[in-house]
């Protein structure tokens, strides 16, 4: 019994082959230290949220944590540890046995953030040992199921000299990165009770659904890829927008004698880059340029990036006036980019786009136009 008497600093114990005395020991070395393991948590999560937001690169979904239940530990151990210990003849304390303790888990958006998120923590922390799921899973042939990386972590040298962290500096934690997907996939994996003694055809399905949302990753990183890659196609490319401009307005002025030129249709990428050489101090965010830019579509099906560019080059100046007269004399009241391009295109063609103005707003412009 005296190998299994409890260290009252931090609650270490030493080490024995009792089971008891060392389930005694974790269980009082996990309720006196309750306070400071769930502080440790908080403090982790507040770092680690830290370190990722001064990474632009990487897009998360959330970092969140949970202090193991002190029963669900000692099941852990029972099942992983104790009987080799006990074969081995090793003494042993349960508390270092129990890495996960604290648990961390970061969410990432796409599959290629995950590694640089290991990148990152590793740099920051001191990496006690991996494991990688994600290259198990892929390196085996018709496997399919949970993907993850998981890292057993605890401060690095530096920072536990730091008053702030001195007090969690013998607290190690698990840290899980996945994606988004992974993460679903994982919550509804628990839900599947039984997977390996089971018909082949049910073992199947479930190998498949398995599949399907490891497709689901790779797509939505190729679709983010792929969107990228037309906004930058489009931002080199206004000169040419300009060029088709300048033909819309041959074509409308001698509409007979020059055949219609097939132009690129306006979408959302064409849209961004022609509101952001009009308006270049604005954030458009995403959301809103793709509902705005349908809205446009719907009026009018057939209207090419070149006519957009052209109603908003023909008219901006006149409305930038008018919104300068408005702001002027209505206090507090401004006309955002999205709704002075309404009066764009209501100044373009009043018959297809009379519906992007209120009525109101629609009377308040023409008194002006009347007066100017």
């Amino acid at each position: 019994m005296v190998a299994g008497l409890i260290e009252r600093t931090w609650g270490k114990s030493v080490a024995s082959l009792d089971y008891e005395t060392e389930k005694n020991a974790f269980r009082e070395y996990y309720e006196s230290n309750r306070a400071i393991i769930d502080g440790a948590r908080k403090s982790f999560i507040t770092l680690i949220s830290s370190l990722l937001s001064s990474e632009s690169v990487i897009s998360v979904s959330k970092v969140e944590g949970r202090v193991k239940d002190r029963e669900e530990c000692l099941g852990k151990f029972n099942r992983k540890y104790r009987k080799r210990l006990e074969d081995e003849k090793a003494p042993y304390t349960i508390r270092e046995h129990i890495t996960d303790l604290i648990g961390l888990r970061i969410v990432c958006l796409y599959e290629d953030d995950v590694e640089r998120v290991r990148e990152l923590i590793s740099q920051e922390f001191e990496v006690m040992s991996v494991t990688d799921k994600i290259s198990q899973i892929e390196n085996t042939e018709g496997s399919f199921g949970y993907k993850g990386l998981h890292l057993d972590l605890r401060l690095s040298g530096g920072r536990k000299a730091l008053k702030e962290y001195a007090i969690y500096a013998d607290h190690p934690f698990e840290l899980q990165i996945r994606t988004v997907v992974q993460d679903s996939w994982s919550i509804l994996d628990h839900k599947i009770k039984y997977k390996k003694s089971i018909p082949n055809g049910l073992k199947r399905r479930i190998n498949t659904l398995a599949a399907l949302f490891e497709l689901a990753d790779r797509e939505f990183r190729a679709i983010r890829d792929s969107t990228s890659e037309e906004i930058d196609r489009e931002n080199s490319d206004y000169d040419q927008i300009d060029q088709e401009s300048e033909a819309v307005g041959a074509e409308l002025h001698e509409a007979r004698e020059i055949p219609p030129r097939r132009h690129a249709p306006l979408n959302a990428f064409s849209f961004l880059r022609i509101a952001g050489h009009f308006f270049p101090n604005h954030e458009f965010e995403a959301h809103k340029v793709d509902g705005f830019t349908k809205e446009i579509v719907d009026l009018k099906p057939d209207i090419t990036r070149g006519k957009f560019n052209f109603y908003l080059r023909g008219t901006i100046s006149e409305v930038k006036r008018y919104q300068a007269e408005f702001e002027r004399t209505n206090e507090g009241e401004t006309l955002n980019p999205y709704t002075v391009i309404r009066h764009c295109l209501y100044a373009g063609d009043k018959e297809v786009f009379a519906s992007m103005l209120t009525d109101v707003a629609r009377e308040s412009f023409e008194a002006w136009r009347q007066r100017n």
